[in-house]
């Protein structure tokens, strides 16, 4: 028997009710409080938002004030875009200019512009005014392809900009700068045009507490002076695609920062670094690659870097830089480190460095932790061993409590190397060794290095060996 079909009306109101149930649901989220509502909204590109506004009446101007606007081009319009299509062009900026015109007057939490069309910089120059003119907190820009100058005056004496991150080509600094407020100020790809433009901005900043100079072009500076007495935390990325010329030194760049903690460089020290009166620096992590044609002067620099370093508490150096000290007499130049207690090694160890690291920890006295992020290469091999433990650096006996050594893969140096600081830390706490990813799994190796780590008598009367 065929099952008796339901009347048309049955099945429209079946509908019906899908649609009641749905518009239920919707109620439920619309019913919300506006600053919930402007929260989720937050979450999503600007051009997310707008849409929300047809969905119905309770949400159609719900987007014109939320805290937050994050207009990138390449989420408005994912494929490329460039002079070739000037009505692509043409619709984002009247995109923007439409969100900008019809927002209210409430303010800012953050506006966020990623522009990588060839655009109008005058119109680019009233959008970010625009933000300034609504108190935004936090501005983050990336202006790219751009010749005109399109930062306009107004952003340079915010009185409420707490966070800014510029990725311009060129900037170019009004004769008046102050930011009462900015804590964060992040500079990718930056070029000054002169030595007075940089500092007067840096100057401008009254309260700042984390500067972050990414990938800068330095060429047309010679000497600048970075003077922030509220700094805490700088962090400098210098492998510039501007290489120096052979009779160019680079740039002088001096640090005075009185209340700096933590500082971080990553580069091929194209530039002199300067750190003048920084008594409150304890942490200090340092990256640098070593161009053949420039290895002499890197040498230098990076010894001179270190010696501005000598009275840090936590020190982190990759094993480029350990292979950019093999160049010099480090017993000659390199400074000791009496406050040094913790120093990690960030990359891998290799032969020709391990050298330069037993060097190094005989300028640490008072070290009580070593850490080994990533260990020894494969290929290690420290051959004839015994030469470099003649002379036991101070800290293994008197004050080294904790050796953390990852990526481990139980090779012949590496048991070596760990049965030696056994032997020779009398004041061991504590020695981690964490099993390389591809060493994970290999239960029968793992179990039998573990037993002869068991048997190693140390010198310490109380330590232990934990593997994970």
């Amino acid at each position: 028997m065929k099952p008796k079909k339901l009347p048309m009306s049955k099945y429209r109101g079946n509908k019906q009710h899908e649609i009641e149930d749905s518009c239920d649901m919707v109620d439920h989220i619309s019913n919300l409080p506006d600053c919930i509502l402007h929260q989720i909204l937050s979450f999503m590109h600007t051009k997310e938002a707008v849409k929300t506004s047809i969905l119905c009446t309770r949400w159609k101007y719900l987007w014109v004030s939320i805290p937050k606007l994050d207009i990138d081009d390449a989420v408005l319009y994912p494929r490329e875009i460039d002079d070739k299509h000037p009505s692509k062009v043409t619709s984002f900026m009247n995109f923007v200019e439409r969100v900008l015109r019809m927002r209210d007057a409430s303010n800012l939490e953050k506006f966020s512009l990623i522009c990588r069309i060839s655009s109008d910089a005058s119109q680019i120059k009233l959008w970010i005014s625009d933000a300034i003119s609504h108190n935004v907190r936090e501005l983050d820009l990336c202006i790219v392809d751009m010749i005109s100058s399109v930062l306009p005056k107004s952003m340079f004496c915010s009185m409420s900009l707490s966070s800014l991150k510029l990725e311009v080509e060129w900037i170019k600094i009004p004769s008046h700068v102050s930011f009462p407020c900015l804590k964060n100020l992040h500079l990718d790809y930056v070029g000054f045009l002169n030595d007075g433009d940089a500092e007067r901005l840096f100057s401008g900043c009254h309260v700042l507490e984390k500067l972050v100079l990414s990938y800068c072009q330095w060429i047309h500076l010679n000497n600048i002076v970075i003077s922030i007495s509220t700094l805490k935390s700088l962090t400098i990325f210098d492998d510039s695609d501007f290489e120096p010329e052979d009779d160019d030194i680079g740039c002088k760049i001096k640090i005075v920062a009185a209340n700096l903690a933590c500082f971080e460089y990553i580069g091929h020290l194209s530039n002199e670094i300067l750190l003048s009166d920084i008594p409150s620096l304890v942490r200090a992590y340092i990256h640098i690659s070593l161009p053949e044609e420039r290895q002499n002067e890197v040498t230098c620099r990076a010894v001179d870097l270190l010696k501005q370093l000598r009275n840090v508490m936590a020190l982190g150096l990759s094993n480029v830089t350990m292979e950019s000290l093999i160049f010099t007499d480090m017993p000659l130049h390199l400074p000791v480190f009496p406050n040094l207690i913790n120093l990690t090694l960030t990359k891998e160890i290799e032969n020709y460095t391990f050298g330069a690291v037993m060097n190094l920890l005989y300028f640490c006295p008072n070290l009580q932790f070593f850490g080994l992020s990533e260990g020894f290469e494969n290929s290690m091999d420290l051959g004839e061993e015994d030469r470099v433990w003649l002379l036991v650096p101070i800290c293994m006996t008197n004050c080294l409590k904790i050796v953390t050594f990852k990526n481990f893969h139980a090779t012949d140096s590496e048991i070596c190397f760990l049965k030696r600081v056994l032997k020779y830390a009398t004041v061991l706490e504590r020695m981690n060794i964490c099993w390389s990813k591809t060493q994970v799994g290999e239960r029968k190796k793992e179990t039998d290095v573990i037993k002869e780590f068991d048997k190693i008598e140390s010198s310490s009367a109380a330590f232990v060996v934990r593997f994970t």
